[in-house]
């Protein structure tokens, strides 16, 4: 039976081409899983693109994403990953309206890598702390100067968490800032339950 405290979140992963694969695959393994263990299910996992079309991944993974966003439900958590394909659902006005439209409503909005630069193109990282895929940290200071992005002071840090609004590293990154989720939302036996089953050795447990 689902706990009285405990709802069940709807959470959508983002898809367009060239979109990296770990960066949007580690996530949904975290919440499927964590709502595979438990009987009250969580989570309610889905992917969205701009199209109901299959996706090229990077390095021609070919996926069938479950809404486009034009009629994917209304989600609580927003996971938007990264990879050269972000460069270009940067510039879709259509992308960016989706995740403004929902972000306010949303309990939680994560990039992962590149996908930082989405976020900031819609306006979400404007004057907060916010990390990416090392790589592309130059490009992101130049091309959004108002966020305050990582730098060396904060070597060891495999996520950002300014409010509501969390950006993860580089693409496994995004597995550490999935089940720093969980735990923020079910506690960190739970979560400590999904990284056992993944056999994935997290810091934050």
């Amino acid at each position: 039976m689902q706990p009285r405290d405990i709802q069940r979140r709807i959470v959508a992963i983002l898809l367009f081409d060239d979109v990296e694969v770990l960066d949007f695959a580690g996530p949904f393994e975290v919440f499927s899983v964590t709502s595979e263990l438990q009987a009250y299910k969580p989570f309610l996992v889905y992917t969205c693109a701009e199209e109901t079309r299959i996706i090229t991944a990077r390095n021609g993974l070919k996926v069938l994403p479950d809404y486009s966003i034009h009629n994917a439900p209304a989600p609580d958590i927003i996971i938007v990953p990264g990879g050269i394909g972000s460069k270009n659902a940067r510039k879709s006005s259509a992308i960016l309206e989706w995740i403004t439209t929902h972000a306010e409503r949303a309990e939680f909005i994560m990039s992962v890598c590149t996908g930082a630069r989405i976020l900031a193109a819609a306006g979400l990282l404007d004057g907060i702390a916010a990390t990416s895929h090392h790589e592309a940290l130059a490009d992101l200071q130049e091309l959004f100067p108002t966020t305050l992005w990582y730098n060396g002071e904060w070597q060891d840090t495999r996520f950002v968490e300014s409010g509501k609004i969390i950006t993860a590293g580089g693409i496994s990154a995004g597995i550490d800032a999935s089940i720093h989720v969980v735990a923020k939302l079910l506690g960190r036996d739970k979560a400590r339950t999904t990284a056992d089953y993944m056999e994935y050795c997290s810091a934050l447990l």
